[in-house]
């Protein structure tokens, strides 16, 4: 006999009495034995948030019947998935190779749930990083005159391969509107936290030269407002006056690398949900 597999459920809606009553009620008739929740009220937006994982379910279409039902009675969005399922992922690079060089590491070897359908880039530096970790690589230039061009390759690709994550993986080219409206939620990006001081070319050394004393990154989705889509996940390290430009430099690598990976792995795990502007993350 095939063992049914785990099951996680996230949702909101506006929150109200009687939500999690429904819903575990919901998975029990099925036969579903609740191996973790978690969930989350905010006072700011009266939204409920929740995420809950199950297994042992006996007929997962009666649960899905189950839930459209109490989605129309407590205006609810919901997503239903196997645990663990690996999340058909497509990383965009330029030349810079730490955060690449990561995520295909983490991937092969099971330490993240994606499955990278291929690689993509404005240079082709990084194609023999690509080849190495047996990944198709995409090699599509970008200037102002074929941007257009470029970003329909994009999404047909994202077609093709049935991508349901993209990750900005110091892809240095801006996604026009067009594009992330059409992928709300799917796109990751990670850059080092001095925004908006230190903009533009060698952020590091404009901060080594002012002399901070922390060093940073934020992941988060990518909107049409440029950098300032819903955060994700930051972290810092500290840094002093004796570190040269080139351990500025490591050092903030290394604090990208990290937290790019925590996001993605977050997001392939559906601890992640959008919250207006904001996110929750059941981590």
């Amino acid at each position: 006999m095939t063992a049914t597999p785990e099951l996680v459920l996230t949702l909101s809606c506006p929150d109200q009495r009687g939500i999690v009553h429904a819903v575990t009620g919901a998975i029990a008739r099925v036969g579903g034995n609740i191996t973790e929740s978690q969930q989350f009220g905010d006072v700011d937006s009266g939204q409920f948030l929740m995420r809950v994982q199950a297994d042992s379910i006996e007929d997962r279409d009666a649960l899905d019947a189950a839930l459209t039902v109490l989605a129309a009675q407590m205006r609810m969005r919901w997503s239903l998935d196997e645990v663990g399922r690996p999340v058909r992922t497509l990383i965009m690079a330029s030349r810079e190779a730490h955060c690449l060089s990561d995520l295909l590491f983490r991937a092969r070897e099971g330490i993240l749930p994606i499955e990278v359908v291929g690689v993509v880039a404005n240079h082709a530096d990084l194609a023999p990083l690509a080849e190495f970790y047996r990944v198709p690589f995409h090699h599509v230039p970008v200037t102002r005159e074929t941007k257009a061009q470029a970003e329909a390759s994009l999404l047909a690709l994202v077609r093709q391969h049935d991508v349901e994550l993209v990750v900005l993986a110091r892809y240095m080219q801006i996604l026009s509107d067009a594009v992330c409206r059409e992928l709300p939620g799917r796109v990751i990006n990670i850059h080092h936290s001095f925004l908006p001081s230190f903009k533009g070319a060698r952020p590091y050394a404009q901060a080594h030269t002012r002399g901070v004393k922390l060093i940073g990154a934020t992941a988060h989705y990518v909107t049409p407002d440029l950098d300032e889509g819903p955060i994700i996940e930051q972290d810092v390290a500290r840094v002093t006056h004796s570190d040269s430009i080139a351990e500025f430099l490591a050092q903030g690598q290394d604090v990208e690398r990290r937290v790019l990976a925590r996001a993605v792995r977050w997001h392939a795990e559906h601890r992640i949900l959008l919250n207006g502007t904001k996110t929750v993350v059941f981590a």
